[in-house]
């Protein structure tokens, strides 16, 4: 596993699966807020005109010279939930994220958010 601080230095460049193929561009980094350890990658995808961000899991992450290589299948990557380039994940729909990658999700013991934007 990186170091947090190492991985948001790779924001810009591609992200690649398990089998090499790129899935975009990284463009932030959603932190576990119990462990404080990074959780997701948000990737920008779509064509020019019509780009968004989805969601994909960090955890088992290599890097490689100019990528970010992930253990998730492009296919499921591209179909992942995701947000508007200026947009913020709603809180409501974390749950949604975890799930879409089969992942135990809790909010914690108060309701508070399990993933923040760093």
């Amino acid at each position: 596993m990186f170091e947090a601080e190492n991985i948001r230095e790779w924001r810009g460049h591609d992200v690649v699966d398990n089998e090499g193929r790129k899935i975009g561009t990284l463009e932030s980094v959603y932190f576990d807020t119990a462990t404080d350890r990074p959780a997701f990658a948000t990737v920008t995808v779509g064509l020019p005109t019509r780009r968004r961000l989805v969601f994909v899991p960090v955890d088992k992450a290599t890097v490689g010279p100019g990528y970010l290589k992930v253990t998730y299948d492009r296919g499921l990557v591209k179909d992942a939930p995701g947000i508007d380039p200026d947009g913020e994940l709603a809180a409501e729909d974390e749950g949604a994220v975890f799930a879409h990658y089969h992942l135990p999700y809790e909010q914690g013991s108060r309701g508070e958010r399990r993933l923040g934007r760093r």
